[in-house]
């Protein structure tokens, strides 16, 4: 068997023992340690060390443990709740108004955090009470939570776009800039399907007048300001730097985590126990991210070496069909692997073997990479893994799984739709890089 072949076989059964419920990481390590042995030998194991120790020696995925812990203040500070209650105030008497603020805030979160899973519990915790006690639609509450949490993954700062930065060669701060539109897009094409679908049915979303003392047009303008300035501070404190050229995602990380940590003590809510709780979940999810980037890099590293990425550049690049049509079978193919897998793996795996087959047709790379983002923003609606559902399904047991399920599904499509503009419009991805000087 040739090395290429064999580098084949090693995929296959990596993805197996995936589907299989092992750890990622030790099922990368495991293979590439196996096969590359098979084929390289001893240097095998100089590929480990040496990929391990390039990884820790990085400085861009410093970022990731510091936007982590912006993240978990957040969550842990309550600011959130105010911010809520100020939009509700100011939009609850129109149709699908929570949906709206649900939307409105989910954009706000995603820019100041990046973290889905602490999105979508938020806005599951905040939100379902009232959306359930407010008469509205089941399939279409969850599909919105689930969707606005899920926002985190492409909205800088995201954590998914640092670790894709290295791999594609492309600055972090540049994919941030690109990836900013996008985000917008998706936040305003679900707010528009839900609005009109409110709007040709108000049983799905009925308005919500404010109950609390009346309120001035000023004294609501006040409430609104003080609930959105914390998150704006952090928004312009992170994704302000590093779109202004100011400062490198790192730097800004550190920003963020320090202005979020003021904030919460300014307002009151900062507590010992608040910031044990995001220390460690820091702590836990950053070793996890880390050690599943370093397996999945070495196994990579094998792979290369097998020359098996060559192979199926080749085999892709001599297929009869357009490009248009070559680059909608990878994104299908991003799209088919994020319902058994997670986004770290069809990163750090999949889309450098699809790189080069990118390059060879002439893709734009950074345009390239976006499409890829938002494609993979669907692994986290679509069955069977579809994470969002568990996290909702742990804040609202009372929702069924069926129930959630067919909520999100509804957002997949539009999904696919902002990924069709954005092929059919490549400047929606390029305008933003190239006014803020940091397109390459």
């Amino acid at each position: 068997m040739s090395d290429p072949v064999l580098g084949l076989v090693s995929l296959l059964v990596a993805v197996v023992g995936v589907l299989t419920g092992f750890p990622m990481a030790f099922v990368f390590i495991f293979v590439a340690l196996l096969f590359g042995f098979m084929a390289i030998g001893q240097q095998v194991f100089n590929l480990l060390t040496y990929q391990f120790f390039s990884l820790m020696t990085s400085v861009e995925l410093a970022a990731i443990p510091l936007f982590l812990f912006m993240g978990y203040i957040l969550d842990q500070s309550g600011l959130m709740d105010r911010m809520f209650r100020a939009l509700q105030i100011m939009l609850g008497k129109y149709k699908g108004s929570l949906y709206i603020i649900v939307l409105a805030t989910a954009t706000l979160f995603a820019a100041a955090t990046g973290i889905v899973g602490a999105s979508v519990t938020v806005l599951g915790v905040m939100a379902a009470p009232m959306l359930i006690r407010s008469g509205y639609d089941t399939r279409l509450s969850a599909g919105v939570i689930a969707a606005g949490g899920t926002l985190g993954i492409l909205i800088p700062p995201s954590v998914m776009l640092i670790v894709m930065g290295p791999l594609v060669g492309i600055p972090v701060s540049t994919l941030f800039a690109a990836a900013v539109i996008p985000g917008l897009m998706l936040s305003g094409v679900y707010l528009i399907y839900t609005v009109i679908r409110c709007q040709i049915n108000p049983r799905l979303g009925p308005p919500i007048p404010y109950n609390g003392p009346p309120l001035s047009f000023l004294d609501k303008l006040r409430e609104l300001f003080i609930g959105v300035i914390p998150i704006t501070v952090v928004i312009l404190s992170t994704l302000g730097l590093i779109v202004g050229g100011v400062t490198t995602p790192t730097d800004a990380a550190a920003t963020g985590a320090f202005a979020s940590l003021v904030l919460t003590a300014v307002y009151r809510r900062l507590s010992w126990k608040a910031l044990g709780i995001a220390v460690i979940r820091t702590m836990e999810v950053s070793a996890f991210i880390m050690f599943l980037i370093g397996a999945a890099n070495f196994f990579g590293a094998v792979f290369a070496r097998l020359g098996s990425g060559q192979l199926i550049t080749e085999i892709l690049t001599s297929l009869p069909v357009s490009p248009l049509i070559m680059l909608l079978l990878m994104l299908f193919l991003i799209f088919l692997l994020g319902g058994p897998l997670e986004w770290i793996p069809i990163v750090l795996v999949v889309v450098p073997i699809l790189l080069p087959v990118a390059h060879n047709l002439g893709f734009d790379i950074l345009w390239f990479s976006i499409l890829v983002a938002v494609t993979l923003q669907t692994s986290w609606l679509t069955p069977p893994l579809a994470l969002s559902s568990y996290f909702l399904k742990g804040v609202v047991p009372q929702w069924s799984m069926k129930d959630i399920y067919l909520g999100m599904i509804q957002f997949v499509g539009l999904q696919a739709l902002v990924v069709l503009l954005l092929i059919k419009f490549p400047i929606l991805v390029h305008w933003l890089p190239q006014v803020t000087g940091l397109a390459d």
